[in-house]
């Protein structure tokens, strides 16, 4: 395949568990119960069959129209309905009922609400601490536009992971992000590690046109952001209106980024063509905190420094 032609057979290793266990149609169906959203519905995830049968969903608060038009989401553009108050409590009812330990929590973009829905967000932390003190939570956030003190109000309610994902290289931001920004998102990741204990984590598609050392600067760029848990994955398409397929990029590729963003100082890289942000995500918390604590003798290796110029910071 050249350039960004289309390949509508895919390779042998991007074959996915299709949806349809006993455990799959209980979690749709408290899902649709509780009047809730999950990303991997939204974004027509590749592993929801492999996670709902498994009982695990990645929840998605602020409802199911973005405010941005990225070039790889499904998830519909449009005007937000307004902010529903009863959503956090809903979503810690179906924590609670899937028994989960590790509890995915993500969202929409809503550059239409003044604090970019951070106050429900923090809502939603303490309800699943409340109701599931044994739960650990992750957060995969938008960048919030910058917005520093929606980012501390998101941190204050304690969440064990924070999740930002740059998704792409810098180049392609016009095609894939067009309303986001590179720096603001390392920016974030920086920030968020001065403001809270919680881990820091980053996701990359790759397939989509970008070249070996772009992707070995995003990993660079990100570990000097603090960022401590990576995801690396093959970007899929989700429709002939969103961009293009560039290539698929192989299982030996993914994992020699593994080694490469493992040897740079990150905790845990979940890298290979089916991952996607929550993939395994429990797994990513428990071998992080494995490296965290061999490694507590020693200062985090990543060195501070200002995402816009790269100078230290104090």
């Amino acid at each position: 395949m050249t350039g960004s032609q289309r390949t509508h057979r895919l390779p042998s290793w991007l074959k996915a568990t299709a949806p349809g266990s006993r455990s799959y149609v209980e979690l749709k169906s408290l899902v649709n119960r509780l009047s809730l959203h999950t990303v991997c519905q939204s974004a027509r995830c590749p592993n929801m069959g492999e996670c709902w049968g498994q009982r695990t969903a990645t929840f998605m608060i602020l409802g199911n129209t973005c405010t941005r038009s990225c070039g790889f989401c499904a998830i519909a553009t449009g005007q937000p309905a307004p902010v529903d108050e009863e959503e956090p409590d809903r979503v810690s009812q179906a924590v609670a009922a899937l028994q989960l330990r590790h509890a995915v929590i993500t969202s929409v973009t809503r550059d239409d609400l003044p604090d970019g829905g951070a106050a429900i967000f923090a809502r939603t932390i303490r309800a699943l601490h409340e109701r599931c003190p044994e739960t650990t939570v992750e957060i995969l956030i938008p960048d919030f536009g910058g917005d520093r003190t929606a980012l501390a109000v998101v941190l204050d309610a304690g969440p064990h992971i924070l999740n930002h994902n740059v998704e792409t290289v810098p180049r392609l931001y016009a095609q894939m992000r067009p309303q986001a920004r590179y720096r603001r998102s390392l920016e974030l990741l920086d920030r968020a590690r001065a403001l809270s204990p919680a881990a820091t984590k980053s996701g990359v598609m790759l397939g989509v046109g970008e070249q070996p050392e772009e992707v070995g600067t995003v990993i660079e760029d990100l570990r000097s952001a603090g960022c401590q848990i990576l995801t690396l994955g093959q970007y899929l398409s989700p429709s002939d209106a969103h961009v293009p397929v560039h290539r698929y990029v192989t299982p030996i590729e993914f994992d020699e980024w593994r080694r490469y963003a493992l040897a740079r100082g990150f905790r845990h890289v979940e890298s290979g063509p089916l991952v996607r942000s929550s993939y395994h995500a429990a797994l990513q918390l428990d071998q992080a905190s494995v490296a965290a604590t061999s490694n507590r003798k020693n200062p985090d290796p990543a060195v501070r420094t200002d995402p816009a110029t790269r100078a230290p910071l104090p």
